[in-house]
């Protein structure tokens, strides 16, 4: 153990544990070496549970910043331990995929070594947004007696349908430019010198593990372009359901969740806490109007203090400390307002949940007769992916340019009403082709005709019937092609929300054949037709006059001015139409500058760019760039990445480079270079 600082009261330490060693939870991947950064209080006020968050993301320098929280979280007399999981930061090892089997077992033995130590009361918790909130509830899965509790930030119980990768087994296009390439970027980073080898002198000890790092890490997107249809790839870090077919009432441990009403993991709410319930252990569940952000400074406001609500469950839990009053759920309901693509606040009320009040009504169409599109590829312009972290991703535009080229079906609200929890939207649709997509949006129609979205889904139509339709989580059948002029009976779950349904305003149902680009477009051109006489929306609606919640959240004030300026000067997003190449783009950057631990200076830039014709939506491409850089005292490195990715009716075409510099001298380079069929989906 290496003393990093002390401060009056509070240690921080770099530490090395030793897994894969067979003392875990799982043996069999090898003996490695994970790099973890140790905040204590002071031994006097000792022992103290611990609270662990685990990441891929580097904790000395691209996510130093972190260690406020922690710094505060000792504050309240816990020790935190920060992990480099196996193959990133200062770890040895690879990484050879998300949430890998052998992380598991990593963890497994991080938990036990933080046991054995005599700082320790032997409760120990988890914690994370994003990837740390993912493995977190993993492990909940695992039985391990000593993890008494988790808080999962901006998570998902359901890796395939609600994550990165696919949406209703549609791929994914926009995040293609983003956290699967600056993934291949970062994983190439070298340990940090000053810690490689314990701390000693170790020059040649961290450029020979950034030279195994770059040779054996695989980039993680061709794996998840080989397995498009929901298999054990994505049901290994799924606790909705597991590779053998088990699913929530594995959880063992009290689980929090915080959630984001403009974030793409928001389905981790309702129905993962319902399963709660009904298995019989404790939760808690914060859900705001959020990006994929800290709610103390994300769009839109309002904005809270979500690490004294975090403390609190983790008090309560590890600490026997005061129980929780009153209601475990807390969810803002939100309001009208005109879309911005920078929203800073939006307007609403917090309510406590569960709420036995809600109740499901169906509504069907008021439309008669059938409906056809032809379906546009660049349809879905003027809605963000929401899972991406610069602006404006999260932050929709006004709907009503895409709801002109879509069927859309209105239903006039002559009651004032609030929407909380999943809208299912069902119809009968065909499609021309051997293949299809549906995009569906419901959205809020001002008087003025302003189209507000407020919730969305899309489904390959060959997935019919193969989503999770039990509280197990059981996957359906296999995917099978639709057969040309066949009527399609769907039911698409939209990502869940809340909304006020005000008199005199317009629920409009807007269904399309693409979502771009947020998901790629279909194989071809084609036509999709709907039944009206079928469309009907399941919606769970309550008065408005039942009580808000009584929960006395710490108010923060959001974003300050000069903070709001400067998101907004490091975010770029354009789009255009280029006619003559009959051809809509999208082209998107960000990135910045910042100091981390041991003498390190990082910069980092994310750039990329994607279109589709217009004229046929199978003619599609994205290309991106990621590059980072960091300068310490001992060297500087550099890496930089790039991904092309083209698609026509049958393939996708990818390439991916890597090139990484030590100083000014070339010190790697890789290829990987694939054509992968965009389907295996059989006839019906």
């Amino acid at each position: 153990m290496t003393v990093v600082y002390s401060w009056p009261h509070m240690e921080q330490s770099s530490v090395w544990i030793t897994v894969g060693n067979g003392h875990g939870i799982g043996n069999g991947h090898g003996v490695q070496r994970l790099a973890g950064t140790l905040y204590r209080p002071d031994d006097s006020r000792g022992p103290f549970a611990t609270l662990v968050e685990a990441l891929p993301y580097r904790k000395d320098d691209v996510t130093d910043s972190y260690s406020s929280t922690y710094r505060r979280y000792v504050e309240s007399d816990f020790a935190v331990l920060r992990v480099d999981l196996r193959g990133t930061g200062s770890s040895t090892g690879v990484l050879t995929d998300e949430y890998p089997d052998a992380e598991r077992s990593d963890l497994g033995d991080v938990i036990e070594w933080i046991v054995s130590q005599p700082w320790s009361t032997g409760r120990v918790g988890m914690f994370g947004t994003s990837y740390s909130g993912f493995n977190s509830l993993q492990m909940a899965t695992e039985g391990i007696d000593a993890l008494g509790a988790v808080v999962a930030i901006y998570a998902t119980d359901d890796r395939y349908t609600d994550d990165v990768h696919y949406a209703g087994g549609v791929l994914r296009a926009i995040d293609l430019i983003d956290y699967p390439l600056y993934m291949v970027a970062m994983n190439a980073l070298p340990p940090v010198p000053a810690l490689t080898d314990g701390g000693r002198d170790g020059r040649d000890e961290w450029r020979d593990e950034w030279r195994r790092r770059i040779d054996e890490t695989p980039p993680w997107l061709l794996t998840w372009l080989e397995h498009r249809d929901d298999d054990d790839t994505w049901r290994r870090g799924s606790i909705r359901t597991g590779p053998d077919g088990a699913g929530y009432e594995r959880m063992s441990c009290p689980t929090m969740l915080v959630a984001g009403w403009a974030d793409g993991y928001r389905n981790n709410t309702f129905r993962v806490v319902e399963q709660y319930e009904r298995i019989g252990l404790p939760w808690r569940m914060i859900a705001g109007p959020w990006v994929h952000k800290s709610p103390e400074h994300a769009r839109p406001g309002p904005n809270i203090d979500d690490d004294a609500e975090i403390l609190a469950f983790f008090d309560e839990h590890l600490r026997h400390g005061p129980p929780h009053v009153g209601a475990p759920g807390q969810i803002y309901v939100r309001q009208p307002v005109a879309p911005e693509p920078d929203l800073r606040f939006q307007p609403g009320r917090w309510c406590d949940w569960p709420d036995s009040s809600v109740t499901t009504e169906r509504w069907p169409s008021p439309k008669t007769g059938i409906d056809s599109l032809a379906v546009s590829g660049d349809v879905g312009l003027a809605a963000w992916n929401s899972c991406g972290g610069g602006l404006p991703w999260g932050q929709p535009l006004d709907q009503r340019l895409d709801d002109a080229r879509s069927i859309t079906h209105d239903w006039l609200i002559t009651e004032h009403r609030e929407l909380l929890g999943t809208v299912t939207a069902r119809f009968h649709v065909r499609s021309d082709q051997p293949y299809g997509y549906v995009s569906v949006k419901l959205c809020d129609v001002f008087a003025d005709g302003t189209s507000a979205l407020i919730t969305r889904g899309v489904l390959d139509l060959s997935h019919v019937g193969c989503w999770p339709a039990d509280p197990r989580g059981e996957v359906g059948r296999a995917p099978a092609s639709p057969i040309p002029g066949e009527w399609i009976d769907v039911a698409i779950d939209l990502e869940s929300t809340t909304w006020t349904l005000l008199p005199g305003h317009t629920l409009r149902l807007s269904i399309a054949g693409s979502d771009w680009p947020n998901c790629w477009p279909p194989p071809g051109p084609l036509t999709v037709a709907v039944d009206a006489e079928s469309v009907y929306l399941d919606l769970p609606l309550a008065s408005p006059d039942r009580a808000g919640s009584t929960h006395d959240f710490r108010v923060t004030p959001g974003l300050s001015d000069d903070d709001a300026a400067e998101e907004l000067g490091g975010a770029h997003w354009v789009t255009h139409h280029d006619v003559l190449a009959r051809e809509s783009r999208v082209s998107t950057r960000y990135g910045g500058t910042y100091e981390g631990s041991h003498g390190a200076v990082i910069t980092d830039d994310y750039a990329g760019e994607l279109a589709v014709s217009t004229v046929d939506p199978a003619k599609a491409w994205a290309r991106g760039t990621s590059t980072f850089e960091i300068v310490w005292p001992e060297a500087t490195v550099r890496t930089r990445a790039t991904l092309e990715i083209v698609s026509d009716s049958t393939d996708f075409t990818v390439s991916i480079d890597l090139v990484a510099h030590d100083g000014d001298d070339e010190f790697a380079r890789r290829n990987w270079t694939a054509t992968i069929p965009r389907t295996r989906s059989r006839s019906r």
